[in-house]
C-alpha cells in the first residue's frame, strides 16, 4: 500500500540529498574546470545560496575549498551541517533569504545550478538576489548561475523524470507543467517523489511555482544590477570545453557571471 504525503521536498533531505545528489560529479568537475578558467582571482572560498543539503558543498570542502552557503530550509540546513561537521568541516551554512543575506567575509566564487533562481517570484527579488550576491563575492570573483529558459521557437520541455538508488533505498522523480502564464511570467509545476524500500512505498507530492525568463529577460535583469559580465555561457552537459551559443531554441544554460 502507498501511503501519500502532500508536503515540500524540501522537508525531506536525506530524499532530496540522494535524488539531486546522485549526478554530483558532473558539476563539481566543471565548476573546478571553470573557476581557473574564468575567474578574475584565484578561487579559494565558495558559496551557495540556496543551498539546500549541500550536496556539492561537501565536495568542495573535501576537494580543499572554504565553504559557505544559505537557504530558507533549516531541515535542510541541519542536514548539510551536521554532514560537513561530521567530516571535521565548520558548520558553515546559515538559514537566509537568498534575496536578502550579507556574508562577513567575501567569496571568490558561488554556484546555483539547478533553478533555483526561478524560485524567486518577483524581479525586484532576483535583482535584490543578484546584488546580494554581487556583494558577497570579491571583484573578479564568479557566480555560476544555471536557468532553464523559456524558448522562443520550437517545443519546450514540459515533463522531466529521474531516478536514483543507495543500498535499498530507490526514489523516483516525476515533474510536469501544470501550467503556464507568460503574461505574470509563472510556470506552475507538479512534483512527485516515489520513495521504494523492500518493505515500503512512499509518495510525495508537492507544487512549485518558477518564474519565466526568456534569455532577452535575464539579460534585463543583469543590466539593472549593472555587477556581473557573462563570462561564458555552457548547458547542463556541463562540458567546460563546449560553450553554449544561446539561440531562440535553448533551455537549459549556466551563465557564467564575474563581478565586474
Amino acid at each position: 500500500m502507498t501511503e501519500t504525503i502532500q508536503g515540500s521536498i524540501y522537508d525531506y533531505p536525506k530524499y532530496y540529498d540522494l535524488l539531486f545528489g546522485s549526478d554530483w560529479k558532473a558539476e563539481f568537475d566543471f565548476l573546478d574546470a571553470c573557476f581557473p578558467k574564468h575567474a578574475g582571482r584565484k578561487v579559494k572560498r565558495v558559496f551557495e545560496p540556496a543551498c539546500g543539503t549541500g550536496r556539492l558543498l561537501i565536495k568542495m570542502a573535501k576537494s580543499g575549498y572554504e565553504v559557505g552557503g544559505n537557504d530558507l530550509n533549516s531541515k535542510a540546513i541541519d542536514f548539510c551541517n551536521d554532514r560537513l561537521e561530521r567530516f571535521g568541516y565548520p558548520r558553515s551554512t546559515v538559514v537566509e533569504d537568498m534575496a536578502d543575506f550579507k556574508v562577513k567575509k567575501k567569496f571568490d566564487a558561488a554556484f546555483n545550478l539547478i533553478n533555483t533562481f526561478r524560485h524567486l517570484p518577483t524581479e525586484n527579488a532576483a535583482q535584490s538576489h543578484l546584488e546580494c550576491m554581487a556583494a558577497a563575492l570579491n571583484k573578479g570573483g564568479l557566480y555560476a548561475l544555471g536557468i532553464h529558459l523559456d524558448p522562443t521557437k520550437g517545443e519546450r520541455m514540459e515533463e522531466e523524470s529521474w531516478s536514483a538508488r543507495r543500498g535499498n533505498l530507490a526514489i523516483t522523480s516525476y515533474m510536469w507543467c501544470k501550467g503556464l502564464d507568460r503574461k505574470k511570467r509563472m510556470e506552475h509545476l507538479g512534483i512527485t517523489l516515489d520513495i521504494y524500500t523492500p518493505t515500503s512505498h512512499k509518495r510525495i507530492v508537492d507544487h512549485m511555482d518558477y518564474r519565466t525568463y526568456k534569455h532577452a529577460q535575464f539579460k534585463s535583469l543583469l543590466k539593472k544590477v549593472g555587477a556581473f559580465e557573462v563570462a561564458a555561457v555552457y548547458d547542463f552537459s556541463y562540458d567546460i570545453d563546449a560553450p553554449h551559443k544561446i539561440t531562440a531554441e535553448s533551455e537549459d544554460v549556466v551563465f557564467v557571471l564575474r563581478k565586474i
